[in-house]
């Protein structure tokens, strides 16, 4: 009987553990929507492709960086957006106004000058 009821128990932990691998979790301002408009922004060293990037407002935004030169990351702190090398987010900017886009890697000398703006009109 001891054996049956360790077994029994010992099945839900593991069911439980399993089931718990499987849930993913959507960060603050990410959706799952197909997006509308695209930036694509493309780094190299100390500085973006672009000085600013313009879009609409509520509409599905799908946000890529592209590493041409160097390791770089994308932040946008007032949107709680970050975008890492070679990958996207989709996000929906719900309010209008200018965002300013940081690079959150420190990647040199001109780390603290590469910045650009996220316009949202």
């Amino acid at each position: 009987m001891k054996k049956s009821a360790l077994l029994l128990m010992m099945s839900v932990v593991l069911i439980l553990a399993l089931a718990a691998c499987g849930k993913t979790e959507e960060k603050a301002g990410e959706t799952t929507v197909t997006p509308t408009q695209e930036i694509s922004v493309e780094a190299s060293n100390w500085k973006f492709d672009k000085d600013v990037y313009t879009v609409k407002k509520g509409e599905p935004l799908k946000i890529s960086l592209n590493n041409k030169e160097g390791m770089h990351a994308l932040q946008i702190p007032d949107l709680k957006v970050s975008v890492d090398g070679g990958k996207s987010k989709v996000i929906t900017p719900d309010k209008a106004g200018t965002y300013n886009i940081q690079c959150s890697i420190p990647c040199g000398s001109g780390h603290s000058t590469m910045t650009a703006k996220l316009v949202v009109e």
